[in-house]
């Protein structure tokens, strides 16, 4: 065997040997075992970073703890959890090592991008079934959707900045571009400000991943030195360097997808929640009694519960006057009520 033989052959040997401790990772990582219905939760980040991830995790640890009450060993459910990491180019060998196990009766993840991941893994491991939430796609009878109407949470986000904005210039630094933030975060943001205050301009900044702090700090400092003071971060971790700028500066920032009053007192003026938790809950809890409509795709939004804006904080109250918080109770029910409707395209 000649040496370039010889190193393809080592090469095919590593890959194989690779492949094989993924998997034998992916089996052990988070486990909770049990002799029911297996689980598997794929975390397409880290938990730590993304409240969004957490949420869903939660709602379903939840509602197997709720179904194993009463349960003998036999008939409960277990859950294993697989934290995928930042790195977007890994999932998809990532979610094809964890259906490749075979263990799991479904796969739960949420994030937009999964649908196109996911969708080939049908074909190929025909048994195996997905629940993604945060994403949308209809009639793969192995696949089960459902997504937040996150123009309603970008248009409420957009509308209370444009509200607390002294210079009418408000901004939006996002971790990177994708289909959701260019055709419905950014135009919805846009929208509600537009809506709110005739005129408000939006600067809109790319941190380039999800995760660098320094780079969120960096853009938010130099989006408030043009006159932005007001700033929505959507960018995970990068997050923390657009709170500490806020902070040092002294401009306001509007929190998206969960309660973050609490991370800045007095600089976030608003929270748009996105009831992650409750619907992975309820996703699971469907499953479970076998209720599943696969290849069915639903959207929810304020007015079903699942998107929420917060008005009932102590923070919220003592930091945002009376007069723009009424603002904001008035288009809120507008929405909920069908007055004003916002479309999730």
């Amino acid at each position: 065997m000649n040496s370039l033989s010889l190193k393809k052959s080592v090469s095919r040997v590593m890959a194989a040997a690779a492949s094989i401790l993924l998997v034998i990772a992916f089996s052990s990582c988070h486990e909770k075992k049990g002799t029911g219905k297996n689980i598997g939760i794929f975390v397409p980040g880290i938990l730590s970073d993304s409240p969004v991830y957490s949420m869903m995790v939660d709602g379903v640890q939840e509602a197997a703890a709720a179904y194993n009450k009463n349960r003998t060993e036999n008939d409960q459910v277990s859950v294993t959890i697989l934290e995928a990491g930042t790195n977007q180019a890994e999932w998809s060998g990532k979610l094809t090592a964890l259906a490749a196990t075979g263990k799991y009766a479904v796969i739960i993840s949420s994030n937009p991008s999964l649908p196109d991941i996911a969708d080939p893994l049908t074909k190929k491991f025909p048994l195996q079934k997905f629940i993604l939430m945060d994403a949308y796609e209809k009639g793969n009878p192995s696949i089960a959707t459902v997504r937040y109407n996150q123009r309603e949470q970008a248009y409420l986000s957009g509308y209370i900045a444009a509200l607390m904005s002294k210079t009418h210039k408000i901004g939006l630094i996002a971790a990177q571009q994708y289909p959701v933030m260019d055709t419905i975060i950014l135009p919805g943001f846009r929208e509600g400000a537009a809506a709110a205050v005739d005129g408000t301009s939006v600067d809109f900044r790319i941190v380039g991943n999800w995760y660098d702090a320094s780079k969120g700090a960096e853009l938010s400092a130099a989006m408030n030195k043009s006159g932005v003071d007001v700033i929505l971060p959507i960018c995970g971790g990068a997050s923390q360097g657009v709170i500490a700028t806020a902070k040092e500066r002294g401009f306001y920032i509007t929190w998206f997808d969960n309660n973050g009053f609490s991370k800045a007192p007095g600089v976030v003026i608003a929270s748009t929640v996105m009831e992650q938790k409750k619907m992975s809950a309820e996703m699971t809890t469907r499953f479970l009694e076998d209720k599943i409509e696969w290849g069915s795709a639903q959207t929810v939004g304020v007015q079903k519960g699942f998107i929420e804006f917060v008005q009932n904080d102590p923070l919220y109250i003592q930091t945002v006057p009376k007069e723009v918080r009424s603002k904001m109770s008035a288009v809120v029910d507008d929405i909920r009520t069908g007055t004003l409707q916002l479309p999730s395209q």
